[in-house]
């Protein structure tokens, strides 16, 4: 009977380990844009990274950004981003790639990656191409 209690304490406990976990194992942070907006603002040595193709990213990319395709991100190519301690704003079109970037990033040892959606809702600042301005 002892016994029977004490697994019964015991899987209770270890439920609600698991029910408090919430977002256990996500290493990185969704951030709106208006927050992303506001890192790029005020955090000279964040990076922006787009996870898109360079055709997409050649169409229209948030200014300053640099272009890490999610292909090379699941290789392991990362030579654009040496530093695992550096701030990461990813972005991709609609949010699924840099979610899953931000997802491989963190695998990868990455301390500071914060993913914040997609390109199609972005109001801030753009380039195309090779010439800057507000798009």
């Amino acid at each position: 009977m002892k016994h029977r209690k004490a697994r019964t304490i015991l899987l209770t406990f270890a439920f609600f380990a698991l029910a408090l976990c919430t977002g256990c194992g996500k290493e990185y942070q969704h951030i709106s844009h208006e927050e992303a907006e506001h890192m790029m603002e005020t955090c000279p040595d964040c990076v922006v990274v787009d996870v898109r193709r360079q055709d997409e990213y050649d169409k229209k990319h948030i200014a300053g950004a640099i272009l890490v395709p999610i292909e090379d991100i699941r290789e392991g190519k990362l030579d654009a981003l040496p530093d695992k301690n550096q701030t990461l704003l990813l972005y991709c079109w609609t949010g699924r790639r840099s979610e899953d970037s931000a997802e491989l990033l963190s695998s990868y040892g990455y301390k500071n990656v914060y993913e914040f959606g997609g390109l199609v809702d972005w109001t801030g600042k753009t380039e195309s191409g090779n010439t800057s301005g507000d798009s």
